[in-house]
């Protein structure tokens, strides 16, 4: 082999090089909007390109360590053959393709860190890229709301902190920030109970989210913090319950939980109408009727992926007319499937989240490290979000949703099971 060639090879199987590229993944997919505000489309794009073109190189020099069957769920795959296929019925290929490649490419990204690092490293990673943009994320808020109090219109930041809130920081919404700080202080106890950081950076790593998470002053984010604190507590529970009483209390928690969801289903009006930004308006509640409405005629495929609503395109414009907002989602990410997927794509992402989170769960609960936690929590977070805006479909969301997923099929299910079988 060329000795150019070799050093390049080296390189791309090098363990420095996967934790590089695992750190900037998660930077870029989490930092995504201050990214898109201070570079444009075109710096995002030329950012995750350059990291796919990279993630690439590394699966080539790297091949003979994967298992070709562990690459991805087959529910994951199913999925975006489904959407891709949407080109047949959908009412622009361009618009298709581009709202396929806004899962495309933070799936190839998760599936090239799920491949060369395992949870921990996962884990550790987050934490410093989230350490770093919460810090950027107060320092600026103090800047723009104390210091010289003035907002910063380029960034989205208001200016809110002396008032309370709520704050944005560098993630342009206080949903947005609201779900990090949650997926933030997951990752940061995880680091602090399996002692990965030191003690000072742990208590500095959850004030910081906390106090954060505080100032977004966003009833959506309380609810994700009682869900979170709810979920945490329930499999602390199990992972201490003797062996032999586990089966019954798993299948009593899921009861339970089952209750819940319906509960929720027969009183989500006055839900809807208390999760509203604007608890006078009935906005998000008139939003996914009239979505609701519009996949009705066409209730199996679909009106045809495009991901982000375009502006200028049927039904979504129609929609615009009806609610009188400017809405780019459903502000639900099951309600966007069933309006472009159809019920054949809520199912199959059912399936895949379903099976992921159980997959997680099971192993949470039979193994005793602390760090198989951040896996299912992680997963409950990011799907308690997805009920009221449609962040998981793309950017971080969709990046932790595909790593939980692989990370959880590779431990669990019968990837594994034929894996052993095959070595055996």
């Amino acid at each position: 082999m060329n000795p150019r060639l070799a050093r390049v090879v080296d390189f791309l199987q090098s363990s420095d090089l996967a934790a590089a590229f695992a750190t900037a993944t998660i930077g870029a997919l989490f930092a995504t909007h201050a990214i898109r505000q201070l570079t444009g489309d075109a710096g995002l794009g030329a950012i995750t390109t350059a990291l796919c073109v990279i993630g690439a190189g590394m699966l080539v020099a790297r091949r003979r360590e994967l298992r070709l069957v562990e690459i991805m769920p087959t529910t994951l795959a199913l999925l975006l053959v489904w959407l891709l296929a949407s080109l047949l019925w959908g009412p622009s290929a361009s618009e298709t393709l581009a709202g396929w490649l806004q899962l495309a490419v933070p799936t190839f990204l998760a599936v090239v860190v799920a491949q060369f690092r395992d949870t921990i490293q996962t884990v550790r990673a987050t934490g410093d890229v989230l350490r770093f943009l919460l810090s950027v994320s107060l320092g600026l808020e103090i800047l723009s709301g104390i210091l010289i109090d003035t907002p910063i219109p380029f960034l989205g930041i208001g200016g809110n902190l002396a008032v309370g809130g709520p704050i944005q920081g560098v993630f342009g919404t206080r949903t947005v920030l609201g779900v990090v700080t949650m997926i933030a202080l997951i990752t940061f106890l995880v680091e602090w109970r399996t002692r990965s950081v030191a003690p000072g950076v742990s208590i500095f790593s959850v004030s910081l989210a906390a106090v954060l998470g505080v100032f977004t002053d966003s009833p959506i984010v309380l609810v994700m913090a009682v869900i979170a604190g709810l979920a945490t507590a329930t499999l602390a529970l199990v992972r201490r319950a003797p062996l032999r009483a586990r089966s019954t209390l798993q299948r009593s928690i899921g009861g339970a939980v089952l209750v819940a969801l319906l509960l929720a289903y027969v009183f989500r009006p006055p839900l809807v109408h208390w999760l509203n930004a604007d608890p006078d308006s009935p906005a998000r509640s008139r939003l996914w009727n009239a979505a609701i409405d519009l996949a009705q005629t066409r209730p199996v495929q679909g009106w045809g992926w495009v991901g982000t609503w375009p502006e200028y395109m049927s039904p979504y414009s129609y929609i615009r007319i009806i609610t009188g907002r400017d809405h780019g989602s459903a502000l639900n990410a099951w309600v966007d499937v069933l309006l472009q997927a159809g019920a054949v794509g809520v199912a199959l992402l059912a399936l895949l989240a379903g099976l992921a989170l159980a997959r997680a769960w099971m192993t949470a609960t039979e193994k005793r490290s602390t760090i198989y936690t951040w896996t299912p929590l992680v997963l409950i977070v990011v799907l308690a979000d997805s009920v009221v805006t449609s962040a998981l479909l793309g950017g971080f969301g969709w990046f932790l949703l595909v790593v939980c997923s692989v990370s959880a099929s590779k431990v669990r299910g019968w990837r594994r099971v034929l894996s052993e079988r095959v070595d055996g």
